[in-house]
């Protein structure tokens, strides 16, 4: 038989951003919540989601089952990125690149929760144009997204990865 206990989940959640955004009636103000969640297992699976309800906790939890929907697999080189890209989301757009061993994860706020759930630890990102949470978000979903591995570019030109490389012995 079932146990009555919480079940532990396979994904760490952070909310990233709560919002109150109200809606003006005749007979007053509407408060409504939503809420920015971040959910990643540290291994290279993460996802985003939004949430909005009357109240705080139901909001945070609309979003956290809207971003286990939304998980996508990013790739991991040992900890940090395999190279240097690009993300954008309407004006907002993000630089993620590699460091070297023990650097950490060097990030603004939202880019930094992103890339610490994905299982990123030695990161640095650049924020610019817009720094509305969820575009920053988005757009380092975005950039994640573009990365590719030497294994799957070597896999798309049809040749090895020593040839990618030029070591051909």
């Amino acid at each position: 038989m079932r146990d009555k206990r919480e079940v532990k989940s396979e994904f760490e959640e952070q909310v990233v951003y709560i919002n109150r955004v109200t809606k003006v009636v005749k007979g007053g103000r509407n408060f409504r919540f939503t809420a920015l969640v971040v959910v990643g297992d540290g291994k290279g699976r993460v996802g985003v989601g939004t949430g909005k309800a009357l109240e705080v906790p139901a909001a945070i939890r609309k979003a956290v089952t809207n971003a286990k929907k939304n998980v996508v697999h990013v790739p991991l080189l040992g900890t940090t990125v395999p190279h240097a890209v690009k993300g954008r989301s309407g004006s907002g757009r993000v630089i993620i690149m590699p460091a070297p061993k023990g650097t950490g994860v060097i990030a603004g706020g939202p880019v930094r929760s992103v890339l610490q759930l994905a299982g990123y630890a030695d990161v640095r990102a650049k924020s610019l144009g817009s720094n509305n949470p969820k575009n920053m978000v988005d757009a380092t979903m975005d950039g994640l997204l573009n990365l590719s591995t030497l294994k799957k570019v070597a896999e798309l030109r049809g040749k090895t990865t020593r040839e990618i490389l030029g070591r051909e012995d």
